[in-house]
């Protein structure tokens, strides 16, 4: 069974909890922005407007066990199958709150959209945009399909000042420089004390287990450059850096190292994982939690913001998240990985099978494809997956 949970856990928690009550109470006094993941959050925050994310509200309702229930309220609106569920337990929460938890998020006034991660966003923001006749902005950012060119930079820099047109124009409020400033680097300190954290994982054995990243990645998505992120984040390294110093793993005992790749089981978090943390596997990086790595350097702010949400993973090419893959595998010792071909998220999912070829060959490392969703248990065969599970560790102690 895995070790004892982090005690920050719990602090985590209350912070998350705070976060959502927030948003619902201050609504009233200041304009709210539903956003996606990769939006420049830091814009608006520096200009007094509460965020909030459908993208990790999903994550919530999957973990809370209501992910497939809300998709079916999505469906029977019109709503494909084949969607994200983190869009449709969005849209099910707005069309059945009394299911939802929170009953759902408070009422949007303007929406901030970035294509970064993925195209669906675009689509699900302007019905969402439809839906409750607000304003929408989409970022665009061109794919990266080899370095990042200074003609892209200017591009995206130009659409942020347009970005803070278009939220004056809505909301009245004005870009204070100095405010902007500050938020930069309470976002910059968040970056840097989590990669401090997911680095901590070289150790052997590991203090973190997959599970553990995926619950504490939560305050950089949704808190990222607030003074309550970056004190939580320093809670949570100094716990970190005591079990690493006290030589204790985040399971038991640590036979087999593994990378996982794509989002997180949410609706089985730590019950899929225990079946590799029971057989001595233990989950010390991914290409998930570090999404949220990039930090904004230092120069002119919006060409650095531009550069940061421009060069995330899932913008960026096959080539690319393979090399970055066979780094990480190096990096961090890692014997084994898994990728969860992910119903939901296409861009993160097609080409995996490409991926691991080439991750396999350049590395002798084996790896496992497994097919679920991040929400939707619909998806998950317990089953046939455990089996696969399986006969991948006894692949691993064969060649160990």
């Amino acid at each position: 069974m895995p070790a004892k949970r982090l005690q920050s856990t719990r602090i985590l928690s209350k912070l998350m909890e705070r976060y959502y009550l927030k948003i619902r109470y201050l609504r009233f006094f200041r304009p709210l922005a539903w956003v996606t993941s990769g939006a420049p959050v830091e814009i608006l925050r520096a200009m007094g407007i509460e965020v909030a994310y459908p993208e990790n509200y999903g994550a919530l309702c999957g973990a809370r066990g209501v992910g497939t229930a809300l998709s079916e309220e999505a469906e029977a609106h019109g709503y494909a199958p084949e969607l994200c569920s983190y869009a449709k337990i969005n849209l099910g929460s707005i069309f059945n709150p009394s299911s939802a938890p929170l009953k759902g998020l408070p009422k949007p006034d303007l929406l901030i959209v970035c294509n970064n991660i993925c195209g669906t966003v675009v689509k699900w923001f302007e019905a969402l945009a439809h839906r409750y006749r607000i304003p929408i902005f989409i970022l665009d950012t061109p794919f990266l399909h080899d370095d990042l060119e200074p003609h892209i930079v200017r591009y995206v820099r130009s659409q942020l000042e347009e970005m803070i047109e278009f939220i004056e124009r809505h909301t009245r409020r004005r870009l204070n420089q100095k405010r902007f400033q500050e938020v930069l680097e309470l976002s910059n300190e968040c970056v840097h004390l989590w990669g401090e954290i997911r680095k901590m994982c070289k150790a052997q054995p590991s203090p973190l287990n997959a599970p553990d990243l995926f619950v504490n990645m939560a305050a950089i998505v949704v808190l990222r450059g607030t003074k309550e992120a970056v004190e939580y984040y320093h809670t949570l390294r100094n716990e970190v850096k005591a079990r690493v110093e006290r030589g204790e793993g985040a399971i038991p005992e640590e036979r087999h190292r593994l990378l996982w790749d794509n989002i997180a089981l949410w609706n089985r978090l730590y019950r899929f994982y225990s079946h590799f943390a029971k057989r001595g596997c233990c989950f010390v990086v991914d290409t998930y939690t570090g999404a949220w790595d990039n930090p904004v350097e230092d120069g002119e702010p919006l060409e650095a913001l531009a550069r940061a949400y421009t060069s995330v993973l899932l913008n960026r090419s096959l080539s690319y998240r393979a090399r970055q893959m066979i780094e990480l595998i190096k990096e961090y010792k890692v014997d084994g990985f898994v990728m969860h071909s992910n119903r939901s998220c296409k861009p993160y999912s097609l080409g995996q099978y490409d991926i691991k070829r080439i991750v396999s060959a350049e590395t002798g490392v084996p790896g496992l494809i497994i097919d679920a969703d991040m929400c939707d248990s619909r998806y998950y065969s317990e089953e046939q997956i455990r089996n696969r599970i399986d006969a991948f560790i006894e692949q691993l102690e064969g060649s160990a």
